[in-house]
């Protein structure tokens, strides 16, 4: 389970991590009333993804009023698949140096693993290896405060800085640990003047664990709105940020539908395994929900084996009868009772093809994206 960014930043208080002052908001004229409290401000959207700042989701104000305008221009805007309703007004600070820190478990030495580096802030992914500092930690010993000491060392801490990111660094391995937490970041670690603040926070929970966690740990639901509407009709399907819409019916071939669509240069917008035996009300459904996405363009690729042919190609005339299909779908269908199926795609003016490459050069053709040779 993901937090939101002021979700963690509760948490990090809770163990005594600094955080720069700020309040959640939910309209424009909370946000002006917090920069009036405040000061300049940093107006952020809170949503379950990276990347907010490069798609608009973060913006600053020197004035009540312009927090108030740029809480008008971000609320209720799509970002990234999420609409935003919540807001996070904080100081904006003056900002001496941006680090890196995050706990999470290295699956392969089974024991969580320090990550840090003194490059923080965006584009944390392209980092080379050799600018990060790893450490695994015994979780018989925990992380003893020498150990941490030495870690803000290695980041070019000196003084007060280097005593006070130790001190982040102990407070945030017990709040890993005392939380049953997956991952816990702070990106950027943020020198500014005399001060080590966390200035932005990432936690993610174990979902296994939720049970036995009191009421200081919030719960969210991370899905966006066609994730609810799939797992309400039991259909596995997770959001991406590509253009080209993928249905297939079993996990293994959905995942090598996106892998092969990749490989000749589309862009996936979706996970969507309809499963292995739906019928004809569900696979209309499931492609009613991706209709809903907005993508140019939808790849299908069924092998029937329990789920029939003929099923599958009714489902989609039935959603092209009464809803219509106002994009380009191209279909790849074989298995059982395909000869009926086809026939019924091909009375319905859908074309579909016996192999998954002639499907997915077709697509990446007609979303004018250059296909491998």
């Amino acid at each position: 389970m993901k937090l939101f960014e002021f979700m963690a930043k509760e948490l990090f208080a809770q163990y005594g991590i600094p955080i720069p002052r700020g309040k959640v908001v939910k309209s424009p004229e909370e946000a002006a009333e917090a920069s009036r409290e405040i000061g300049p401000v940093v107006v952020k959207s809170q949503i379950l993804s990276g990347g907010r700042g490069k798609a608009g989701g973060i913006k600053f104000a020197d004035t009540p009023q312009e927090a108030a305008d740029m809480a008008r221009s971000i609320l209720g805007t799509d970002l990234k698949g999420f609409v935003v309703d919540t807001l996070l007004v904080e100081e904006k600070i003056k900002i001496e140096q941006e680090l890196y820190l995050a706990i999470t478990i290295d699956k392969a030495a089974r024991s969580p693993i320090l990550i840090s580096s003194a490059s923080g802030g965006m584009d944390i992914e392209e980092l080379p290896e050799e600018k990060l500092v790893k450490h695994n930690i015994d979780v018989g010993i925990g992380l003893q405060p020498y150990l941490a000491r030495e870690l803000a060392r290695k980041l070019g801490l000196t003084g007060a800085a280097a005593q006070q990111a130790a001190e982040i660094i102990v407070k945030l391995y017990k709040l890993f640990r005392e939380k049953d937490t997956e991952l816990v970041e702070i990106n950027p670690l943020v020198v500014s003047g005399d001060k080590v603040l966390a200035a932005d926070g990432k936690i993610n929970i174990d979902d296994e664990a939720l049970f036995r966690l009191d009421d200081s740990v919030p719960r969210t639901e991370e899905r966006t709105e066609l994730e609810q509407k799939a797992a309400a009709l039991g259909i596995s399907y997770v959001q991406l940020d590509g253009d080209i819409a993928v249905m297939a019916n079993g996990a293994g071939i959905t995942m090598a539908t996106l892998d092969i669509l990749q490989y000749y240069g589309g862009r996936p917008a979706n996970f969507m395994d309809a499963g292995g035996g739906a019928g004809v009300e569900p696979t209309a459904k499931a492609l009613e929900i991706l209709l809903a996405s907005k993508p140019r363009a939808i790849l299908v690729n069924i092998f029937g084996g329990i789920t029939r042919c003929d099923d599958v190609a009714k489902a989609f005339a039935q959603v092209k009868q009464t809803r219509g299909i106002d994009v380009p779908m191209v279909i790849r269908l074989v298995g059982t009772n395909q000869e009926e199926g086809v026939r019924i795609l091909k009375e319905n003016g859908i074309d579909s093809y016996r192999t998954i490459k002639e499907a997915v050069e077709k697509v990446v053709a007609i979303t004018g994206t250059r296909a491998v040779e």
